[in-house]
């Protein structure tokens, strides 16, 4: 079978021309040229490489996305969005699993650039770790500098464009609630402290508390695993450690249903005796008993926005969307007890 290398030794022309020619490469090719290998080609009977082909054209049809698990309903709401535009556009969507590993996300960014994927959406929380954000901004600017487009959700330290869900300004409509309702010995169940969105959610309750005099010690706060396990070991904790507690917030929906089922196991009354919110609105929200007050964040668009603003041309500006938040009033939530 004829290669590539045959073909331009026939037409004597360089390899890297005969390429541009059966790829199809937007840079210019003398008509002469073009015409020899052509006919090298047809001579020889070459059949190009398929997946080689891929990787040259310039119309890329694959995107990378990278989250940290999309067994996460969070992450399962985002994928579903950034899949609704992918399929629009005729895109193929590849999803990279980094489970909060740092080092993951990396390797997954290297493999990307490396595949030549049109462009690669980073849909988990940013890290607070210097090193790791310089490496994989320098990942990604070397990506770019070859035609790829980035874009990303939430507060990353990446310059490209972002689309940022609203986490702090809901954390503040959380505290003005809880504040309302009278609470003042609030736990609160926070996810992994690394996490830019846990920062963010947590600055802005902290915040909100703070305008209605209540306090927020940090022996009432305990960090977690962001899953359903890790908000029951943390309501159990806080439980144990801080008698007289009036609500518990948890950071996110699936860490709440934990700490409902703590709660519960307990036979402690809800919201009675203590009161529960979370924060996403995820679909099981609304069918836990009772229903989950929460935080509702615009999961399906925040995922379809990364993947327009991923997908139209760039400009020279940077382009930031900020999707709104809104406080779900449901059973979990109601005054402080006694």
């Amino acid at each position: 079978m004829a290669t590539l290398a045959d073909v331009a030794r026939r037409a004597g022309v360089s390899p890297a021309t005969a390429s541009r020619v059966i790829n199809g490469s937007s840079k210019p090719v003398a008509d002469e040229l073009r015409e020899r290998v052509l006919r090298a080609v047809a001579d020889l009977r070459y059949v190009p490489n398929a997946h080689a082909q891929l990787l040259a054209r310039p119309q890329r049809s694959v995107v990378g996305v990278v989250v940290h698990d999309v067994s996460d309903p969070y992450f399962a709401e985002v994928t579903r969005g950034l899949q609704r535009v992918a399929t629009d556009r005729g895109r193929l969507v590849i999803i990279c699993n980094s489970y909060r590993n740092p080092e993951r996300e990396l390797e997954y960014v290297e493999m990307l650039r490396g595949q030549q994927v049109a462009a690669i959406v980073l849909a988990g929380s940013g890290y607070h770790d210097a090193d790791f954000t310089a490496l994989l901004a320098e990942k990604l600017a070397a990506y770019e500098a070859t035609g790829g487009r980035v874009a990303v959700i939430g507060r990353h330290e990446h310059p490209g464009d972002a689309v940022m869900p609203a986490n702090e300004p809901g954390g503040r409509l959380l505290g003005a609630e809880l504040c309302r309702l009278g609470h003042r010995r609030i736990g609160v169940i926070a996810g992994p402290r690394v996490l830019t969105t846990i920062t963010d959610r947590l600055g802005g309750l902290r915040a909100a508390l703070a305008d209605g005099g209540v306090p927020l010690p940090d022996e009432r706060i305990r960090y977690a695993d962001f899953d359903r396990d890790g908000g029951a070991r943390a309501a159990a904790e806080l439980l144990d450690a801080v008698p007289g507690l009036t609500a518990l917030v948890a950071l996110n929906d699936s860490m709440a249903v934990g700490a409902l089922t703590l709660l519960r196991s307990r036979g402690i009354r809800i919201p009675e005796e203590i009161s529960v919110a979370g924060f996403d609105d995820m679909p099981v929200a609304a069918d836990v008993t009772p229903a989950l007050t929460t935080v509702r964040l615009p999961l399906v668009e925040l995922g379809a926005r990364a993947m327009t603003l991923a997908l139209d041309p760039a400009t020279d500006r940077r382009r930031v969307e900020v999707l709104p938040a809104a406080l779900v009033r449901r059973a979990s939530l109601g005054p402080a007890a006694g």
